[in-house]
């Protein structure tokens, strides 16, 4: 397919520049909302991505903590904040 290289680079190069940063010791993750529920999470990014501010996708983070039978499935959304000015 014509481009396929190019789009596959371009996607390779973003997600090097987000790798880079959000490197250690370049920032924090911050823990914005938890929940066991999937409907009200879903919902929750739902509203993120409507809201006025735009959000950098390779900034936020969705974490799925899988409790099998002893605790819930915990769903966590985190972002990253930067140190410094």
């Amino acid at each position: 397919m014509p481009g396929r290289g190019k789009r596959r680079r371009r996607g390779r190069e973003a997600a090097w520049r987000t790798a880079a940063r959000t490197t250690s010791g370049t920032g924090r993750w911050e823990t914005v909302f938890e929940t066991t529920d999937a409907a009200e999470f879903r919902d929750r990014l739902r509203e993120l991505r409507t809201a006025g501010e735009p959000v950098d996708p390779g900034l936020l983070r969705i974490d799925t903590f899988c409790g099998r039978l002893v605790h819930e499935t915990v769903h966590r959304l985190s972002v990253f904040v930067p140190f410094g000015p």
